[in-house]
């Protein structure tokens, strides 16, 4: 930008709908003014927005809304070598001090924007490519967390980094290396709904409750809420309104676990044990592939990507339970229960370790 020329409020840089529901909600907590004044990327490295883009332009919320083609290290082929194993831990350290360059590096001609125009940055999953490139461009921003409470399950920057982390977090600090979640040198901070549930320290971690970000926004924002992430509610609300009176209405979170066979029988195992003669309304994950409406008819596949959460601000449902195996749910506030499976759960389906990724740490 040139120079005197005043920067544009903030940026955040979102990987799924979850990461925008959060972008949403902190936008709709600025006071009137504020707002219209941020910039939303949508990586589409992980996830299909589909037209999310024009619903959040249309909403006023933000200034612009950009579309990111972020690019996984496996579509440049020459990063590749840098992931052999040498033997040796300086000179395997010496080849990611290469690889974190240049994965930076080969970033930049995606990136749809000057993050240099703003005053703060925002980043969701800063372990996707786009940390590797603020960081080579040594620009400072904000962490967020992927998921709420996902590092009490899965910490993916002590996991990547078994062996030597301490060695390793010191060379981030260095910006020698990058590590995410708050280990790198210009990862201001990272923000986290729950410190006291973290089995780990970092010292850039900022407990920021979602909840709180909930509780302060009005009527008139959980309605636009809606229209930014739900095409078509009426249709939700009348397969509601068609139900038997009296049956219960169970939520299933789907999750890409294990193959499609045995992501099928994890599926049924869970609603013939949890939700015996109930009707289920299943909503799929944006990366879950298994065909639903096929392999349980019996049930209501929802349609469209949006975050769970948005279903709160709907008048009229209710659920008697919400089941999940690894999604955290504690923010559905309008069911019964919540069912979180977990570990114990997982490990009649698959080997252990594929999902035990703390335990491995220590």
């Amino acid at each position: 930008m040139r120079h005197g020329e005043k920067k544009k409020k903030r940026i955040y840089v979102c990987h799924t709908y979850y990461h925008v529901y959060i972008t949403v909600l902190k936008e709709c907590n600025l006071p009137g003014e504020e707002r219209g004044k941020a910039s939303l990327v949508l990586s589409t490295m992980s996830n299909d927005f589909g037209n999310l883009k024009e619903r959040a332009e249309a909403s006023g919320l933000f200034e612009e809304v950009l579309i990111f083609e972020e690019k996984e290290e496996g579509f440049f082929p020459g990063l590749k070598k840098y992931h052999i194993d040498r033997g040796n831990i300086l000179l395997n350290m010496l080849a990611r001090i290469r690889f974190t360059r240049l994965l930076g590096k080969l970033q930049e001609p995606y990136v749809p924007v000057d993050f240099r125009e703003y005053e703060d940055i925002y980043v969701f999953c800063d372990s996707d490519p786009i940390g590797y490139y603020l960081s080579y461009k040594k620009i400072y921003y904000h962490a967020l967390e992927d998921g709420l409470d996902c590092i009490k399950a899965y910490d993916t920057a002590r996991y990547d980094n078994r062996g030597h982390f301490e060695l390793k977090a010191k060379l981030a600090a260095m910006n020698l290396i990058f590590i995410q979640n708050g280990y790198g040198k210009y990862c201001i901070d990272m923000e986290v709904n729950n410190i006291a549930c973290l089995p780990y320290p970092c010292p850039k971690y900022v407990e920021k409750p979602r909840r709180e970000l909930v509780e302060g926004i009005s009527e008139a924002d959980k309605q636009l809420i809606i229209r930014i992430f739900m095409e078509d509610v009426e249709g939700l609300l009348k397969q509601l309104e068609k139900l038997p009176e009296g049956t219960d209405r169970v939520l299933l979170l789907s999750e890409p676990l294990c193959d499609l066979k045995t992501r099928e029988r994890i599926f049924k195992d869970i609603l013939a044990e949890y939700a015996p003669g109930a009707i289920a309304f299943i909503k799929p994950h944006p990366r879950d592939i298994l065909d639903y409406e096929e392999k349980f008819p019996e049930h209501i596949v929802l349609q469209g990507r949006f975050p769970m959460e948005v279903m709160n601000f709907i008048p009229g449902i209710h659920w008697k339970k919400v089941i999940s195996v690894f999604t955290v749910c504690d923010s559905i506030t309008n069911t019964e229960e919540v069912i979180f499976l977990g570990e114990d759960f997982m490990d009649k389906y698959e080997d252990p370790a594929l999902h035990r990724q703390n335990e491995a740490i220590g």
